[in-house]
């Protein structure tokens, strides 16, 4: 099943890489550094205790005394923006994708909405689509995949949905761009519909291609949602008291002002922004 889209481990070195611009731009704001080298940067910033007891020691530490105290999930796909031939594109998910993300808010605990998820039937060769009641296709075109549609009242799938989205006017958009469909279909489309891009390295003297210098990408586009799991247990830093709670609110805080977080390579050419919205539902 195509569901994981990014590894716990890469977003918490994503998360810790936000967590030391913000602690570096704080003390170069109130002119702690003033000359910035290595050594000042690992002392100054990556062990500081409000980065050493939320991420745990910095890479390359001779001896580990201590485990972070975050907890990240991976980050597991909920919606995937596939072309339309009726519309702009479709925000598709699936069954499967659609429990995970239950079993995953119950395992976080607290008041997460319990929805109905829609059981798309593929019965006989052709697959079926299920859409909100007030959506105008008969057929539904994803890719150059055809579908027969079924409509039902996805409002409270549309309204748990919408919840999660950064995107201005999120549930209007859903009820004419949301699309459930089975499991099977839901793990071919995302196999065989992510952009793939080629890409050269030139020779700077003989303006040809290097050798070896083809390679392919594979990104998720643009609008993919995303969601992930956070939770801390008690700073176990000797010395530096940091409860759950207080964690907890430092990673969230990274993201009161500039709600962004960069995942992946390729940042200076623009891929891997995600916009941030933290939905605190603890229990």
């Amino acid at each position: 099943m195509a569901g994981l889209a990014c590894s716990g481990s890469a977003v918490k070195g994503a998360l810790r890489t936000r967590a030391e611009q913000h602690k570096l731009a704080a003390l170069k704001k109130n002119e702690v550094l003033l000359v910035l080298d290595a050594r000042t940067y690992q002392d100054k910033v990556q062990q500081s205790d409000d980065i050493a007891v939320v991420f745990g020691p910095p890479p390359g530490v001779a001896e580990i005394k201590h485990a972070g105290a975050l907890i990240v999930t991976d980050a597991r796909l909920l919606l995937f923006p596939v072309r339309s031939l009726t519309s702009q594109f479709k925000w598709v998910t699936c069954p499967a994708a659609l429990r995970r993300y239950q079993a995953d808010c119950q395992r976080l605990g607290g008041d997460f909405p319990k929805v109905t998820i829609p059981q798309p039937q593929d019965q006989d060769g052709k697959s079926q689509a299920i859409v909100p009641t007030g959506s105008p296709e008969d057929d539904l075109f994803l890719e150059e995949y055809r579908f027969s549609v079924r409509r039902e009242d996805l409002s409270s799938l549309i309204a748990m949905l919408a919840d999660l989205m950064a995107t201005a006017d999120a549930a209007g958009l859903l009820e004419q761009q949301l699309v459930v469909v089975s499991d099977n279909s839901f793990a071919h489309i995302v196999n065989h519909s992510t952009p793939v891009n080629a890409h050269i390295s030139i020779d700077a003297q003989t303006k040809t291609v290097r050798d070896g210098g083809l390679w392919y990408e594979e990104t998720l586009p643009p609008e993919t949602l995303l969601y992930l799991g956070l939770s801390a247990s008690d700073g176990r830093k000797e010395g530096a008291a940091m409860d759950a709670g207080k964690v907890l609110g430092s990673v969230l805080g990274l993201f009161t002002d500039k709600p962004w977080l960069q995942l992946g390579g390729n940042e200076t050419v623009g891929m891997g922004w995600c916009a941030v919205k933290p939905v605190a539902k603890g229990g």
